[in-house]
């Protein structure tokens, strides 16, 4: 069984998600949106509801697929120890900004 970390590890995975970030979509609107064939964007919403990414429900002969946003919450939790990489990085940033700003100014 994939794990969230394998799952992730598809940029086309990373597509889907993104592309349910709105709300619940169905196969034929995700695909629509990935230009992708549906037999595809099936197998890889398989993989994303297997690790708990994504989750579905039945609606007549639909089915929706939207995000459990609990199950990123694994993620999260291991990068949370390196979010002061990037938040130094910006402050960085932040700080060159600003002094370019005052060095146009003056």
């Amino acid at each position: 069984m994939p794990t969230a970390y394998t799952a992730l590890s598809l940029p086309l995975r990373r597509d889907l998600l993104d592309a349910l970030r709105p709300g619940p979509s169905t196969v034929g609107d995700l695909a629509e949106a990935t230009d992708l064939p549906q037999a595809v964007v099936s197998k890889q919403l398989r993989v994303l509801r297997e690790v708990g990414f994504v989750q579905v429900s039945a609606e007549a002969q639909r089915r929706w697929y939207s995000l459990r946003p609990e199950a990123f919450a694994e993620v999260a939790d291991w990068l949370e120890p390196y979010r002061w990489l990037w938040e130094d990085r910006l402050d960085r940033l932040g700080d060159r900004l600003e002094t370019m700003q005052d060095e146009e100014q003056t």
